[in-house]
């Protein structure tokens, strides 16, 4: 899925010819054309297989406990690691930075059009939704990185239906989408460790990408996060909500 995502994004974002593409990701010319012809992701999904690394991780967060910048090399001696490294390096790349911490002199620098920070915010107030009842909603927190454009809107919950379908909304809103979304590690979009299906193929769709932001590092999501604080301090005081559909009307003023 997330192959077919990029094949869609690689033309149309950064105009790569398609033999370059089949080049750059190891398929066949009819296999790009093949992506690139219909507008839905493809339904084949190949079966679950563990890694030869799995009975082994729990060795190595151990020693990323105590040494978290160990070599990959002298890792695999301390845990007889019997196969090649390439396996090993590659599960050292996912979980390393739960281990190394964050960087306090860390800076990013945004380009136009590159990144949109994504969140989901929980504002306090209960929100009537028919019927007699009540709910504390999620909205939905989409922030341009370099311009600093805010936009959002209150989902039905934190499904990757409704997710995916506000994410829509608010780029047809905006009218044009970044290279590239920027998540937490909301379930909905992460699947184990990885972008879920159902993001890759909403990602396939307006030809951009989703990136996992790294773990335990706020830093990385501070310009969401002050969206979010922007709505507590400067929205929420003294606004008084009947439906979901009054709370989105008011968010644009």
């Amino acid at each position: 899925m997330e192959d077919w995502a990029e094949i869609r994004r690689l033309p149309r974002v950064e105009g790569v010819p398609i033999k370059v593409i089949a080049r750059r990701l190891g398929v066949a010319r009819n296999t790009v054309r093949a992506a690139l012809a219909p507008d839905r992701p493809p339904k084949y999904e190949r079966a679950l297989r563990g890694s030869v690394v799995d009975p082994f991780e729990p060795q190595v967060r151990a020693l990323l406990a105590q040494w978290p910048r160990m070599p990959a090399p002298v890792i695999a001696q301390r845990i007889g690691w019997p196969y090649s490294l390439s396996p090993l390096k590659k599960r050292l790349t996912v979980i390393r930075p739960e281990y190394v911490g964050i960087d306090p002199v860390d800076r990013v620098v945004y380009e136009p059009g590159q990144f949109t920070h994504c969140d989901l915010w929980f504002p306090a107030p209960v929100i009537p939704v028919g019927a007699g009842q009540e709910r504390v909603l999620p909205v939905l927190v989409m922030t341009l990185a370099f311009s600093r454009f805010l936009t959002a809107r209150m989902i039905p919950s934190r499904q990757a239906v409704d997710i995916l379908s506000g994410t829509w909304l608010l780029i047809d809103g905006v009218g044009r989408v970044t290279k590239t979304l920027v998540w937490d590690r909301e379930s909905a979009i992460e699947g184990t460790g990885r972008v879920s299906a159902p993001a890759a193929a909403f990602a396939g769709t307006p030809a951009t990408q989703i990136r996992l932001a790294p773990p335990r590092d706020p830093e990385y999501r501070g310009i969401v996060e002050r969206a979010n604080g922007y709505f507590e301090t400067s929205f929420l005081p003294g606004q008084r909500f009947i439906s979901p559909a009054d709370f989105n009307s008011q968010l644009p003023e």
